[in-house]
């Protein structure tokens, strides 16, 4: 009983922890595998190669599946919490990995349900859960979330704007030109300022061209105005990270750069005793 509980401790130590070389090495194979699955995937959806290979893409996509359902069947099994494991995000997305597969063995138009198997990259972020990639996504979080309102704002603005473009351009314009509802023309105004220019629908008036410079001048002003606040934010966030060294004790000054010797605000020695000894 007691080999029993050891290995299932065991399995959980190595399916989920990434602290430990073997689960590490776990967690490397099995993005190898999700990332195999997903070529598999893509390649079936090519006509060509789906006529001549689908009996050996057929042959992976099951054996991957299988794989799939083996290790979502000891997690169950190694899960303090089966439960709560099986409703978690985690746990759904990896049983949308294999249900799928399943549900088609039994119904015909399932079938059709396999194109979720893409739905496997979400396992992707499990992975990554690894510790060299956590502190990056924490640099990512942070920023993100310091930059949330400065980007609320600026799309508020953007919106505020295409709507007016939009709504003037459908004005000048009007159906003759292709501008037949306001909502088409703020798509073309959404198009115009993000500078793609899909050319579906085009301004003939000469007002309505000189708008459209407008629009086309806007975009380029304002189209780095969301990587400015967010690369701003993350330089903020390295920053902080490497200015998490000793507290001041004469002026009570929080974050000093970990090599940092003397307090920025103060002046003071951060090592007293340290400075005392050496004199």
């Amino acid at each position: 009983m007691d080999s029993a509980q050891d290995w299932r401790q065991r399995l959980y130590t190595i399916i989920f922890h990434t602290d430990t070389e073997a689960g590490q090495r776990f967690d490397r194979w099995l993005l190898l595998t999700i990332l195999a699955s997903l070529v598999v995937v893509m390649l079936d959806s090519i006509d060509e190669i789906h006529n001549q290979y689908s009996l050996p893409l057929n042959i992976l996509e099951w054996g991957f599946t299988a794989l799939f359902a083996i290790e979502y069947g000891v997690r169950l099994y190694c899960s303090p919490k089966p439960l709560r494991y099986a409703f978690s995000f985690f746990g759904l997305i990896d049983l949308l990995a294999i249900l799928p597969a399943i549900l088609s063995l039994f119904f015909a138009d399932a079938q059709y349900l396999m194109i979720i198997r893409v739905i496997r990259m979400l396992r992707v972020f499990r992975v990554l859960k690894l510790s060299p990639y956590l502190r990056q996504a924490n640099f990512l979080l942070t920023a993100l979330r310091g930059s949330k309102q400065k980007i609320i704002v600026f799309f508020a603005t953007i919106a505020t704007l295409v709507t007016v473009f939009g709504t003037l351009m459908y004005v000048i314009e009007g159906p003759a030109s292709g501008f037949t509802s306001i909502p088409k023309s703020i798509y073309w105004a959404v198009v115009t300022l993000t500078t793609v220019g899909f050319g579906d629908i085009v301004p003939k008036t000469p007002l309505g061209q000189a708008l459209s410079t407008l629009v086309m001048i806007t975009g380029y002003s304002i189209i780095a105005v969301p990587t400015g606040i967010f690369t701003a934010e993350l330089a903020n966030a390295m920053r902080g990270e490497q200015t998490q060294g000793r507290p001041c004790p004469h002026c009570d000054k929080p974050h000093h750069e970990a090599e940092a010797a003397f307090c920025s605000r103060c002046g003071q020695s951060l090592y007293p005793r340290r400075a005392k000894d050496s004199a």
